[in-house]
Parts: C-alpha cells; sequence; structure tokens
C-alpha cells in the first residue's frame, strides 16, 4: 500500500507560494482588454455596494419626517443603486468567465503542445495518466481562479479597504476598536494557511497518481482481465483514491477551522462594537441611521475577511497547479532540435549509416542496448535487422527516428547528422510499421490516412489494397467509414497490422521501417502483405526488422545482432553456410516449421 504520493512528486519544490500564480500572466496578456473591462466593473460594483450604506442611513435617519417625497426618493435612490449593483455584477461575472475559460484554453493547448513532441525518455519518468491529470484537474483549479476566486479576491479586497475608509469616517471610535481583533483574525490565517498549503499540494499529488493508476489499468485491461487480476487492480486503484480522499478530508478539515475561527473572532467583535455603538446612541452621541451604516460596513467589511480566508485556500491550491503546468512547459527534453538546424537533403536518397553508435536506456544505464554499432545501408537496399530478443534491433529503429541520441557515435542520412536536423523534417522522410501498431479512436479510411493527411479516398484504398486490407475493410459495417474503437478493439492483431502497413504505404517515404510487421498475419496474409512490401521496397531504403527468418530471406542484406554488437552480415545462403548464430536461428525455426508440418 503507498503511503506517500508517487516520487517524481515527492521530489519536487515543497514551496507553493501565491506568486507562482505570476507564471499565468503571459497566458492572460493577450486579452488585456477583456481583462480591463472585467476590472473596471469588479471596481465598479465594489463602489456601488460601498455606496448601498449611505442610502440606508438616510432612509433610517429620515424614518420619521413628515415630508413622505424625501422617504421615497431616498429608497428609490437604494432601490437604482441595488440595480446598478445587480446589472454590473453580472457583466462582471461574464467578463471574468470568459476570461478564465480563454485562458485555460490556452494553457491546455500550450501543456499537450509541450508534451507531445518530448521524446519517449521523458516519459520514462513521468506517467501519462499524471500528464492528463495535469492537464485535466489542474487546469479546472487554475479556471475557478481565474473565473471566479480572483475576482472575488479583488471585489473583498476592495470593499475591504473601502469599507474600513468609509468605517473610519463614520467614527473613529468604533473602528478603532474593531482594528484592535485584526492580529487575532490574521495570525490563525497565516499559521493555518501553511499547513493548508501542504495538504493541497498532497491532495493534487494523489489525485494525478489515482489518474495516472486508472489510465494505465484501463489501457491494459484486456491483460488485467486474463490474469484476472480486477480484485488486485481494484484493490490498488481504491488505496490510491483513499489516499487522495483522505488528503483532501484533512484539507477540507484545516480550511474549515481557519473559517471557523476568523468568522467567530470577527464577528465577535462586531457584537463588541455594536454593545459600545448602542450605548452613544442612547447618550445622544451617534444617531440611529449613523450606527447602522457603520454596522452595515462592520459586516462588509467582516464578510470580507471571512471571504478572503476562504479564497487564500483556493489561491494556494490554484499556485500549486500552476507550478505543476509550469513544470511541464518548462521540462527539458534530453533530445532537442538544434538552434540552426541543416536542411534536409533534397531529394533523399535514404542513405543510412551508423558510425560507432554506443547507446543505453536513460532507465538502464549500466545495460548497454548498442555497443559499437558501425552500419552503412546503401540508397534503396532492403536490410534485415535479426538476432535475439535484446539484442538491439529496435533499438536500431528508435535511434534512427532519433526518439533518443547515441551516446556515442553518430546516425547519419544521406551524409548529414541526424542531431543537425530539425526532427520532424527528416522524419518527413521516413515511413514507420511498428512491433505494436497503433490504431487511434476513428475510421479505418482516417486511420490510414494518418500516413499523409492529403491523400485522396482513391489512394487510401489503395494503399488497403497493397497492404491486403481492403477487403476486411470492406466487409466491416460502414466500410472504409467504419469506426474502429478505441485502440482498434474492433481489430484483429493481424487487421491492425495491416492498417498500420497501409498507413506506411500511403506515406510514401524514400526511408521505410518495418520492425515485426507481419508477426501477427497469417500465412495467406502475410503472403500478400510480404509482395507488397517487395514492390514497395524496389526503390526505397528499406529495414526490415524480425524474428521469423522466412520473412527476410530475400532481403539484399541480413545484420545479425547480438548482446547490441553486429556479429554477422550478408545474404541468407551465406549466413547459413557460416554456421554462426544466424545458421543456428535458422536450423531451430525451419526445423520447428517441418516438425510443425
Amino acid at each position: 500500500m503507498a503511503d506517500a504520493p508517487p516520487k517524481q512528486d515527492a521530489d519536487r519544490a515543497k514551496s507553493r507560494r501565491i506568486g507562482a500564480l505570476s507564471e499565468l500572466w503571459p497566458f492572460i496578456a493577450p486579452y488585456r482588454v477583456l481583462l480591463g473591462a472585467a476590472l473596471v466593473m469588479l471596481v465598479a460594483t465594489a463602489v456601488v455596494s460601498l455606496i448601498l450604506p449611505l442610502a440606508v442611513r438616510r432612509v433610517v435617519d429620515n424614518f420619521g419626517v413628515e415630508d413622505g417625497r424625501i422617504l421615497d426618493q431616498y429608497f428609490a435612490a437604494a432601490l437604482a443603486i441595488a440595480g446598478l449593483f445587480a446589472l454590473g455584477s453580472a457583466v462582471r461575472y461574464m467578463l471574468v468567465t470568459r476570461l478564465g475559460e480563454r485562458v485555460v484554453a490556452d494553457i491546455r493547448k500550450s501543456v499537450f503542445d509541450r508534451v507531445i513532441g518530448m521524446s519517449p525518455a521523458f516519459y520514462e519518468k513521468l506517467m501519462t495518466g499524471e500528464v492528463l491529470s495535469r492537464i485535466t484537474t489542474d487546469t479546472t483549479l487554475i479556471l475557478s481562479v481565474i473565473g471566479s476566486s480572483v475576482s472575488i479576491a479583488l471585489r473583498n479586497t476592495l470593499i475591504f479597504v473601502g469599507g474600513l475608509a468609509l468605517m473610519l469616517a463614520t467614527s473613529p471610535k468604533l473602528t478603532a476598536m474593531v482594528l484592535l481583533i485584526v492580529p487575532a483574525v490574521v495570525f490563525p490565517i497565516l499559521l493555518l494557511g501553511r499547513r493548508l498549503r501542504a495538504l493541497s499540494r498532497e491532495n493534487q499529488d494523489w489525485i494525478a497518481a489515482s489518474s495516472g493508476s486508472a489510465s494505465e489499468a484501463l489501457s491494459s485491461v484486456q491483460t488485467v482481465q486474463a490474469f484476472t487480476q480486477e480484485r488486485q487492480t481494484r484493490g490498488l486503484f481504491a488505496d490510491v483514491t483513499e489516499k487522495s480522499f483522505d488528503a483532501a478530508r484533512r484539507r477540507i478539515e484545516t480550511r474549515a477551522l481557519m473559517t471557523a475561527i476568523v468568522i467567530f473572532l470577527v464577528f465577535t467583535g462586531i457584537v463588541g462594537v455594536l454593545w459600545i455603538g448602542a450605548r452613544d446612541v442612547r447618550g445622544g452621541g451617534m444617531t440611529p441611521g449613523t450606527l447602522v451604516q457603520f454596522v452595515i460596513y462592520s459586516v462588509m467589511v467582516a464578510g470580507s475577511v471571512g471571504a478572503l480566508s476562504e479564497i487564500w485556500g483556493e489561491l494556494q491550491r490554484a499556485a500549486g497547479a500552476t507550478e505543476r503546468l509550469v513544470e511541464l512547459l518548462r521540462a527539458t527534453d534530453s533530445v532537442r532540435d538544434p538552434e540552426t538546424p541543416a536542411p534536409v537533403p533534397a531529394p533523399v536518397a535514404g542513405e543510412i549509416r551508423f558510425e560507432d553508435v554506443h547507446f543505453a536506456y536513460p532507465a538502464r544505464p549500466g545495460d548497454p542496448a548498442l555497443d559499437g554499432v558501425d552500419l552503412r545501408i546503401a540508397p534503396g537496399e532492403t536490410v534485415a535487422l535479426v538476432g535475439p530478443s535484446g539484442a538491439g534491433k529496435t533499438t536500431i529503429i528508435q535511434l534512427l527516428l532519433r526518439f533518443y541520441d547515441p551516446d556515442k557515435g553518430r546516425i547519419l542520412l544521406d551524409g548529414t547528422d541526424l542531431a543537425a536536423m530539425r526532427r520532424r523534417d527528416f522524419r518527413a522522410a521516413i515511413a514507420l510499421v511498428p512491433q505494436d501498431p497503433v490504431i487511434f479512436a476513428a475510421s479505418a479510411r482516417e486511420n490510414i490516412r494518418f500516413g499523409r493527411p492529403d491523400a485522396t479516398d482513391a489512394e487510401v484504398e489503395a494503399a488497403a489494397r497493397a497492404a491486403a486490407a481492403h477487403d476486411f475493410v470492406e466487409r466491416l459495417p460502414d466500410g472504409y467509414d467504419s469506426y474502429l474503437g478505441e485502440r482498434g478493439v474492433m481489430l484483429s492483431g493481424g487487421q491492425k497490422q495491416r492498417i498500420a502497413i497501409a498507413r506506411a504505404i500511403l506515406r510514401d517515404a524514400p526511408v521505410l521501417l518495418l520492425d515485426e510487421a507481419t508477426s501477427a498475419l497469417d500465412a495467406e496474409s502475410e503472403r500478400a502483405v510480404q509482395q507488397a512490401v517487395d514492390r514497395l521496397s524496389c526503390d526505397r531504403t528499406t529495414i526490415i526488422v524480425a524474428h521469423r527468418l522466412a520473412t527476410v530471406k530475400k532481403a539484399d542484406r541480413i545484420v545479425v545482432l547480438e548482446q547490441g554488437r553486429v556479429v554477422a552480415e550478408g545474404p541468407h545462403d551465406r549466413l547459413v553456410a557460416e554456421d554462426g548464430l544466424y545458421a543456428r536461428l535458422a536450423r531451430l525455426q525451419f526445423t520447428d516449421g517441418m516438425a510443425a508440418e
């Protein structure tokens, strides 16, 4: 059972100061006009609310006059002030809420734009579920603050300052007595506010952990069910969720205690002041209207202090949320584009060179995945990478796409170092069929067109035919417009791979990467796809990663990898004759295959 938030949260800076909200200014600044209008309405409604007690005083002091018209005028003035206050409050709400929604939408887009371009190394340290939690839960907190809490805080601050000044003008004696209780009110705010800030941060961390746990379990739901681990998975999620609830409960209790103490002290002071004021009225030192005016201002000031004590906690939670989002916006990526990128060769011929490449994954720095790989692939050549699991085959694909940078050595495309080019530029020349094909929650047509968004329907269908996908797509309920479900749940493993292959065919890139692209196909489909791959690879550089050696026999060259090193290379027949690792793998697979037949 977890007793503390995830380590990545515990390691972050513990300071969660309100000043962190200043990080939101770059997102608010573009909407200065909207902000200015909201501030004008905020000040106007605060001023109108402060004027209302003056009208009430006139009504009370003139309640017994014989001329009823004067009283009517004061009542009419009070009603007009109330109308202005209602209108101003409505306009202020509209402007502030619109500003909050606009700013939060911009923050969400900025954070997503940032994280979608981060290399896989970034996600080795941060769960995608937590990233999603920050984009949703944390931005919701910020929306609450910008669209409500800040506005209320500023309004109550104005009422506090203005009300205090008018209290002083109404009765300096009673105001001095009220101010005596201010230190007693401020002390619990400062003392409990620090505790509240820490609990707010812990609560948010547990919410992120809960989101990450749910995301991981739901994305692997078939595996969870296949191993009958539903009970354990439910227990883990329930444990993290309860930890989140416990943190929230402690935060709520602390905030409630702080609110109760502040309100009690404030209204205790008001009662005492009322008692003294009532005695002054009886003695003739103050009119009843003046006392009523003072009481109204006292209630307004006390209410503003109580509101500020409540909003303080919200501001602290929003400050923590802001820091979490800023962490994503300022996160450094181990793989970065150069400031002055070199142009991608045009046209791309497809020559690939690995020069003394050493690499270990960040999560396993002591376990080299590639150990001094030297490899040249000529333009238009089809090269197969084979070897036992963990030999480094898929790592070569990932380095070629520059998902990671080598620890030592260089990787060149047409003589230009990948690190010298912008990633999106040279990746445009590469088509990939991954080992675990990704199918989006969209139609079959949109999934294939992901390879080239500007492709026509005819080109999409031609790519599907070439990948032996057309027939099964046509049999779907709505053909190419059929929705494939989240992660392609409507398709079999082989069908997913054929959609991914069609996507790569449609991309029509000069470099083609096939990472176990036919591993989930039956014999008939594999033969059809292999024919398509053979046609596709005729005029482009192709790298095939495969465990099944029958799929790579026609390759121009086979590169054998073992423990991150190139141990042999050449055509199939020669490698078999050398009686090395490849020959042993071939005998094992082909002998097993004949025995199975």
